[in-house]
C-alpha cells in the first residue's frame, strides 16, 4: 500500500473552517427560524447554500492536505456533485431544527438522513481522484465514519434546536458548540479517509484533467471563508434590523393602545368618558328592548366641589376626583359602567332585576363618599346628588335618560343636596321642549339651517383686518334664529358638538380658500374647539384632511381652546397639542385668565397666542386690578414669544388703553359685528372699514 501523509497547515486551516461552518449553521438556524414567509425561504435556501459549502469545504480542504507519493487531482463533475450533496443535507438540516417541535424519533431519522448526507459527500468526493485501481476501503474504519458521522449529526441537530434562539446566553453557547460540531465532523472526515488504502502501482486518474492542488486549496479556503463571513454579516445586520423593527413595532402598539385608551377614557380618573359611555348605554338599550329587564341611569355630582377647587387649590381638586373614582368604581359590579362626562359630574349604567334595585344602589353611593378623603394630609368631607331614571319607563333613547337623569340630578341639588331622586315628568317642565329642540338641531345641519359669521379681528398697530373668528349661528324655521347659548350646551352634553366641530371647520376652511382666491392672500381664520373636539381621537386625520381638500396653509387657521379645556388634564393637553402644532395650525388659549392654569403648564403648551377674556376688558377703564392683569398677560405672553388678543373691545377708551398696553389684536362690536363672509371681504380695504365703523 502507498505510505500517506497530511499537510499541518491544511489540516488546521480545514478545522478552523468546520468550526466556522458549525457556527454559521448555528447562527442561521435561528435566522431562519425567527422568519416568516418570503423570508423564511430565502434565509433557508441561502443558509443551505453558505452551511452546505463550509461543511463540504472542510472536507475538500481535508482532502487537500492529503498527500500520496503519486500526483493527484479531482474531477470537477464529481467534485460539484459532492459539493450539491452537502447543501441538500444542509438544506434538510435547517429545515428539520426550525420545526415547533424535535422529538427523539425525528432527532434520529433526521440524523440518519444527514449522516448518510454526510458520508455520501465525503466518499463521492473521494471518487473524485478516479484512481486505478479504486480505493481499498477497510470497512471497520467506514463503519466507525458512518457512526461518527451519526452522532455528529444528531448532536449537530439538538445543539441547533435548542441554540436557535436569540438569547444572550445562547449566543456564548453557540461559540463552544460550534467547536465540539466542527471537531465531530472533522472526525467523520478523517476516520473516512483512515478507511482509504492505496494499492502499490495506483494512478490518480484526475491528476492530468483536475484543477493542482496548491491552487485549489487556495481558492476553496478563501472563497470559503468569504461566502461564510458574508452570511454572518448579512445576519448579523438582518437581527438588528429585526431587532430595532421589533421594537418600533411594539413601541407603536404600545403608542396605538395608549392612544385608543385616552380618546377613550378620562385622562385623569382613567375612567370611560362620554364617548366611550355613550356607547356603552346604546348597546344597553339594546339589550333592555331585546331581552327585557331595566336599565338605571345614575347622574353624580359632588357637592360644593367649586368650594374645595377653590379653598385648597385645582391639584387637591383632582385628586379629590381620582380617589372618588376609584372609590365609586370599587363599589359596583363588573357589568355596570361607570364614566366620568366633565368636571365634578359623573354616570353610571347599570342593568337591575328590578325599580327598587336603583334605590339601594343609590343609598349606597351616598354612603360610600361620606366617610372622609385623606387627600395631602387633610381629611375632606363630600357628599353627592344623584338623579336617576329607568329605560323603558322613562324613555329608551340614549339622549332622553342622559337628559331625564341630568335633571333629576338638579332636582337633587335644588332639594338640599346629599340626596338623590327618579326622574319625574314634573321636575323639568321644559325637558320635552328641550328634546325635540335637540331633535331639531340633530337636523339643523341636513336642512341647511346651520350658518357661519365672522367676527373680524383687528391688527392693534394700524394695519388693516388682521383675521376673524367663525362662530356658529342656528336659524330654527319656527323659532327663528336660536341662542348659540341654547344650543351649544346641549351639543356638548350629547355629542352633537363633534359632527356639527367637523362642519364648522370645513365651512371655515372653504371660506378662508374662496377668501384668498379672491384677493385676501393672508387671510387668516379662527375657530373654536370644544373640549369634546379636542379629545376626540380623530381630530388630527379630521384637520389634515380638511386642510388638504382646501389646500390651506395651516398656519392660516388658528385653533381657539379654553383655558378650561387644555387644562383640565394638562399632560394630556399637551401631546394633543403637540400634535395638532406639528400640523402647522395656530393654537391659541381662549378666555384667558378665567380658568385655572399654571404657568408651568403653560410655558410647555406649544400655543401661538392667548385671547384676553372680554371680562377683564369690560371693567378695563374702572378697575385698576383689570388694567394690572391684562398688562401682566400681556408681558407673559411677551416673554414667551406669544401674540395678545383683546376681546369685547366696546369703548375707544377701551381700545386706546389695550393699545398702549401691548396687545396685538383687538376684537370686539367697536370695531366689528359678526358679519356674512362677503361683508368681511369687504372690510379689506381701509374705506369699506371706515364706512363699517361710521355706521356703528
Amino acid at each position: 500500500m502507498l505510505e500517506s501523509s497530511y499537510n499541518p497547515s491544511l489540516v488546521l486551516w480545514s478545522l478552523a473552517v468546520a468550526a466556522l461552518a458549525s457556527y454559521t449553521a448555528l447562527d442561521l438556524a435561528s435566522r431562519v427560524a425567527s422568519s416568516h414567509g418570503a423570508a423564511a425561504r430565502w434565509w433557508l435556501a441561502g443558509g443551505a447554500c453558505a452551511m452546505g459549502l463550509g461543511i463540504w469545504s472542510m472536507h475538500f480542504v481535508g482532502m487537500l492536505a492529503f498527500n500520496l507519493p503519486i500526483p493527484l487531482g479531482y474531477d470537477p463533475f464529481i467534485t460539484a456533485i459532492s459539493l450539491l450533496m452537502a447543501i441538500a443535507s444542509s438544506g434538510y438540516v435547517l429545515w428539520l431544527v426550525c420545526r415547533a417541535t424535535l422529538p427523539w424519533y425525528r432527532l434520529l431519522a433526521g440524523g440518519f438522513i444527514m449522516a448518510i448526507g454526510i458520508a455520501g459527500m465525503h466518499y463521492t468526493g473521494m471518487g473524485a481522484m478516479l484512481m486505478r485501481p479504486g480505493i481499498d476501503y477497510l470497512p471497520s474504519w467506514v463503519a466507525l465514519s458512518l457512526l461518527i458521522a451519526f452522532g455528529a449529526s444528531v448532536a449537530a441537530l439538538w445543539l441547533a434546536f435548542r441554540l436557535r434562539k436569540n438569547l444572550n446566553y445562547v449566543k456564548a453557547l453557540r461559540v463552544g458548540a460550534s467547536v465540539v460540531m466542527g471537531a465531530a465532523i472533522a472526525g467523520m472526515h478523517y476516520t473516512g479517509m483512515a478507511a482509504a488504502q492505496f494499492p502499490v502501482g495506483s494512478i490518480c486518474g484526475a491528476a492530468s484533467t483536475g484543477v493542482d492542488v496548491y491552487w485549489l486549496a487556495l481558492l476553496t479556503i478563501s472563497v470559503t471563508l468569504a461566502a461564510l463571513l458574508a452570511t454572518l454579516v448579512v445576519s448579523v445586520l438582518d437581527n438588528r434590523m429585526q431587532l430595532t423593527s421589533t421594537t418600533l413595532s411594539t413601541s407603536l402598539r404600545k403608542a396605538t393602545d395608549q392612544l385608543e385608551h385616552l380618546s377613550l377614557h378620562d385622562g385623569l380618573t382613567q375612567l370611560p368618558n362620554r364617548i366611550f359611555f355613550e356607547e356603552r348605554l346604546d348597546q344597553a338599550i339594546r339589550s333592555v328592548k331585546k331581552n327585557g329587564g331595566y336599565l338605571a341611569v345614575f347622574m353624580i355630582d359632588v357637592d360644593g366641589f367649586q368650594v374645595i377647587n377653590d379653598a385648597y387649590g385645582r391639584h387637591v381638586g383632582d385628586r379629590l376626583l381620582v380617589a372618588m373614582a376609584q372609590r365609586l368604581q370599587n363599589g359596583i359590579r363588573a357589568q355596570d359602567t361607570l364614566a366620568r362626562l366633565a368636571g365634578d359630574e359623573f354616570v353610571l349604567q347599570a342593568f337591575i332585576s328590578k325599580p327598587d334595585d336603583a334605590s339601594l344602589m343609590a343609598d349606597k353611593f351616598i354612603h360610600l363618599v361620606q366617610a372622609p378623603f385623606q387627600i395631602v394630609g387633610r381629611d375632606l368631607h363630600i357628599s353627592v346628588s344623584i338623579g336617576v331614571t329607568m329605560c323603558p319607563e322613562d324613555g329608551d333613547l340614549r339622549e332622553t335618560l342622559l337628559a331625564n337623569a341630568d335633571a333629576a340630578r338638579r332636582h337633587a341639588k335644588s332639594s338640599g343636596r346629599n340626596t338623590y331622586r327618579f326622574f319625574e315628568s314634573s321636575m323639568n317642565d321644559n325637558v320635552y321642549e328641550q328634546l325635540r329642540l335637540l331633535q331639531d338641531f340633530r337636523i339643523a345641519l341636513e336642512n341647511d339651517q346651520l350658518s357661519l359669521v365672522y367676527q373680524p379681528i383687528y391688527d392693534s398697530r394700524g394695519r388693516g383686518l388682521a383675521s376673524a373668528e367663525a362662530l356658529l349661528r342656528w336659524t330654527h324655521p319656527d323659532h327663528g334664529r336660536v341662542a348659540p347659548d341654547s344650543f351649544i350646551p346641549m351639543a356638548e352634553r350629547t355629542g352633537l358638538i363633534v359632527p356639527i366641530g367637523e362642519w364648522v371647520l370645513d365651512q371655515a376652511c372653504s371660506q378662508l380658500r374662496c377668501w384668498q382666491d379672491a384677493g385676501w392672500k393672508d387671510a387668516r381664520v379662527a375657530v373654536n374647539l370644544s373640549a369634546m373636539q379636542f379629545s376626540h381621537s380623530g381630530l388630527v386625520e379630521m384637520l389634515q384632511t380638511i386642510l388638504d381638500r382646501y389646500r390651506i396653509k395651516p398656519e392660516s387657521l388658528t385653533l381657539e381652546i379654553t383655558e378650561t379645556t387644555a387644562m383640565q388634564n394638562a399632560e394630556t393637553s399637551i401631546v394633543i397639542l403637540h400634535k395638532l402644532r406639528r400640523l402647522g395650525v395656530r393654537i391659541a388659549i381662549d378666555d384667558f385668565g378665567t380658568g385655572y392654569s399654571s404657568l408651568l403648564y403653560l410655558k410647555r403648551l406649544p400655543v401661538s397666542e392667548l385671547k384676553i377674556d372680554r371680562g377683564f376688558v369690560h371693567d378695563l377703564t374702572l378697575q385698576k386690578e383689570d388694567v394690572a392683569i391684562v398688562e401682566a398677560v400681556v408681558t407673559l405672553a411677551n416673554k414667551l414669544g406669544l401674540s395678545v388678543v383683546a376681546e369685547g373691545v366696546e369703548t375707544t377708551e377701551q381700545r386706546d388703553l389695550l393699545v398702549d398696553l401691548g396687545c396685538d389684536y383687538l376684537q370686539g362690536y367697536l370695531l366689528g359685528r359678526p358679519v356674512h363672509a362677503e361683508t368681511l371681504l369687504g372690510l379689506v380695504t381701509e374705506g369699506t372699514r371706515a364706512e363699517h365703523l361710521a355706521q356703528l
